[in-house]
């Protein structure tokens, strides 16, 4: 059967086996066929760079995008920011690349505290910067306090600023922390987190002996690199903890590559992606993509180790955790660095052998689903 590509071109084949589509002098024809494999994009360092794209990025779309502007393969755009709406994500990303981003491919790094729906009704001290109360609402938590609530209610407790002394008390109860980023103020939010973690909830109250375990901590994940953010705010709230009482801080869960609990939130959301699209076939290959040893590889090999360990003892056994989610259907994760980020190949010190070492060291985005494309069986 002669079929016509639209431009003039005659391209013999069977249309219900090729899809095709043109590039410029030339018709590529690809199997159609569901896809079993989807993308995991870091954003910045990989796709944009401050606020501008990378241009291999735009071409790297233009190979994962059909006709139509929609994407052949399942991808989720994954990044370590949280102080920002989803949404708002999703519409700056729909700008730069040139197609619909939805809100549901977006993930922050505090996205997948949505998995710990038994607790949403739990009262919540949050602290951290910028829509916060948004964000916590967005992830399901309906009883937040903020530090800045709480320090107007117990004034006496932030003893750091004397012009900020206390007028009033009022009875206060909290039963969960959530860590949504570093504050602006670390110094109230440190007194006021230990006040809340050493009080059982609650603040004002002693008590002879700090109890323990301490209420459930719920953080964003930070790595210590060199710059003061979230997990240097991380870094003192542990040490004095661990001053004060002796113990360690521990967390109910940690967001946020490398996260294992971020992979596994993410895998969720490329195979509801697929079945949205029709698309049968189970996602059994992901690749992530990223430009920071420390957290993209470091998180996607650890997510493959995880994936490898479950195929050996059991889908059940290795989907276990306090949420509920489906046993995974992914048999690798392979991992991918770029060098248009934080990752040079001139840099003194290359990543190291283990966790930190890339199955696939690539020049930038573009190259990256080339060799996925490649690798697949799919036509570039």
């Amino acid at each position: 059967i002669a079929v016509s590509c639209g431009v003039g071109h005659r391209c013999g084949s069977d249309p219900t086996l090729l899809w095709l589509w043109c590039r410029g002098p030339s018709c590529l024809p690809s199997v159609q066929r569901p896809p079993t494999f989807g993308f995991l994009l870091d954003i910045d360092g990989v796709l944009v760079r401050g606020h501008r794209i990378i241009p291999a990025a735009q071409e790297a779309f233009h190979k994962l995008l059909n006709p139509e502007g929609q994407l052949r393969v399942p991808v989720v755009f994954v990044t370590n920011a949280g102080n920002i709406l989803q949404h708002g994500k999703a519409q700056e990303l729909s700008a730069l690349l040139g197609f619909q981003v939805e809100p549901d491919q977006v993930i922050l790094s505090h996205s997948p505290m949505r998995l710990f729906s038994q607790h949403h009704e739990r009262r919540m001290l949050v602290s951290g910067q910028g829509p916060l109360v948004e964000n916590a609402r967005a992830l399901g938590f309906k009883s937040l306090v903020t530090v800045d609530e709480l320090r107007a209610a117990f004034p006496v407790l932030d003893m750091v600023d004397l012009q900020r002394r206390p007028k009033t008390t009022v009875i206060w109860a909290s039963s969960w922390v959530l860590l949504l980023g570093e504050p602006v103020r670390w110094e109230t939010s440190l007194q006021l987190i230990m006040d809340v973690l050493l009080s059982d909830g609650n603040p004002g109250t002693g008590l002879a002996t700090a109890p323990y375990p301490h209420l459930p901590v719920l953080a964003m994940a930070g790595c210590f690199s060199g710059r003061f953010g979230h997990g240097t705010f991380l870094l003192c709230l542990e040490a004095i903890y661990r001053k004060v009482t002796g113990k360690e801080l521990r967390y109910e869960g940690l967001m946020g590559k490398p996260s294992l609990l971020t992979y596994q939130y993410a895998e969720g959301l490329l195979r509801r992606q697929a079945e949205r699209r029709g698309w049968a076939a189970p996602i059994r290959n992901l690749y992530a993509v990223g430009d920071n040893p420390m957290s993209d590889i470091y998180g996607a090999n650890l997510f493959h180790q995880y994936l490898q360990t479950a195929r050996s003892v059991g889908a059940e056994e290795g989907a276990r955790g306090p949420w509920k989610q489906q046993p995974s259907t992914a048999r690798s994760c392979t991992s991918i660095l770029v060098c248009t980020g934080v990752y040079s190949p001139e840099a003194p010190e290359s990543p190291g052998p283990g966790l930190l070492e890339a199955a696939h060291v690539v020049s930038d985005v573009h190259e990256a689903v080339q060799l996925v494309l490649r690798k697949e069986g799919w036509a570039l």
